[in-house]
């Protein structure tokens, strides 16, 4: 039997509506009316408050003291049931660049076991490395890097048993032209990151089938007028996405603004890079092999530099909007139907519509998260009334 949710606003596929009643039958969200349902329906009263897609994060490392790299499950799916509580019901775990020994085992462990954990969906493994380049290494282990390899990520693959959604290489490495051929090819998005590339570099990348800069302003050649570099190239080029991380560390509000307004936001994708720390008190974490100190709400390896991020996706849905550089409706597509379109996953997650898993939160009107519903089921909620 199916039973409806009323609030006062709607986020929709392509259009916002309200108040009104939506309908969820065995899981999955069903038509959306203004007209009150039959009165035997059962009726979830949000009154007051605003439904929106479940967010979907396409990079993020960890959450609440546990690493992807640290290659156990139950950490695995600590993150999944975690990030429940940040709004997301999608999510792409992340590794980073470490040995092609440990890589084989994290995503033969994911690929094992994706369906398996009990909180946020997994749809799929983001590889973040090994093939990329020194100058704007980030908190990746340099010993690590080398040129892009077909063989190796056609291992991955196979162990991961066809897991992977998404690969970042530096598009200036030897043979990322071939790579990016064949990892697009075969579904994989392609997207450009600690790199050192030149901007015609990026556009040779992008030809050859990348599709999305990593977060971008950050680990990657920066936009001066005489060599636009990666950031000039994710701005420019065509067709393409542009990760930001959206916590006030990364990125300056008005650079942002910048990126958005030439992006687009339709192509800009709202990420949170969050590692360990993500939901933990600040102090002393591991991102990978390197110790992180996490104070002031950013995470930094020794010497100073950002070691991912410990944001939440729906902290960074509502900086968006309180930075005045996004409307409601723009920041929850950016961190919803954005990622999801971004690795091709937009058919089954990101949206409220027709025929889709009933994956939701509910938002208060200032964008504070409620509760986040996956299948028609609460899995999170504050403890608040009119919230169950």
């Amino acid at each position: 039997m199916s039973k409806y949710i009323f609030a006062d606003k709607f986020f929709l596929d392509g259009k916002v509506e309200g108040p009104g009643f939506l309908e969820i039958k065995d899981g999955i969200f069903g038509s959306f009316s203004e007209n009150r349902p039959v009165a035997a329906a059962e009726i979830i009263d949000f009154a007051g408050h605003w439904i929106a897609p479940g967010l979907v994060d396409t990079h993020i490392h960890g959450f609440r003291n546990h690493d992807i790299m640290d290659n156990d499950f139950e950490g695995l799916n600590q993150i999944s049931e975690g990030v429940l509580s940040c709004g997301v019901t999608s999510f792409l775990p992340t590794t980073l660049t470490s040995s092609t020994e440990a890589l084989n085992h994290v995503v033969e462990m994911i690929g094992a076991n994706y369906k398996k954990v009990s909180g946020a969906k997994i749809k799929g493994i983001f590889l973040e490395g090994p093939f990329f380049t020194e100058k704007h290494k980030g908190a990746h282990n340099t010993r690590y890097f080398s040129d892009p390899s077909i063989e190796r990520l056609k291992d991955w693959q196979e162990l991961s048993n066809d897991s992977i959604k998404k690969i970042a290489i530096a598009p200036e490495r030897k043979g990322a032209a071939e790579f990016i051929e064949y990892a697009a090819g075969e579904k994989i998005a392609v997207a450009l990151a600690h790199s050192d590339a030149t901007y015609e570099e990026a556009k040779q990348a992008v030809e050859n089938g990348a599709s999305i800069f990593v977060h971008t302003f950050n680990g990657m050649s920066p936009l001066h007028h005489r060599e636009p570099g990666m950031v000039g190239a994710a701005m420019n080029l065509k067709d393409v996405f542009a990760e930001i991380i959206c916590d006030g560390h990364h990125v300056h509000p008005a650079a942002a603004n910048i990126l958005m307004n030439v992006r687009g936001r339709d192509y800009t994708v709202l990420v949170t890079d969050c590692m360990m720390a993500g939901g933990m008190p600040e102090g002393n974490y591991q991102l990978g092999e390197f110790p992180v100190e996490v104070k002031a709400g950013a995470a930094r390896i020794e010497g100073g530099s950002l070691a991912g991020s410990i944001l939440q996706l729906n902290d960074a849905v509502k900086n968006v909007v309180e930075w005045g550089i996004a409307t409601p409706e723009e920041a929850i597509y950016m961190a919803s139907t954005a990622p999801a379109k971004s690795i091709g996953l937009d058919v089954e997650c990101g949206k409220i519509a027709e025929g889709y898993a009933a994956d939701f939160i509910v938002l208060s009107p200032e964008l504070d998260l409620l509760a986040t519903y996956l299948d028609g089921v609460c899995r999170y909620h504050l403890q608040k009334e009119g919230v169950r």
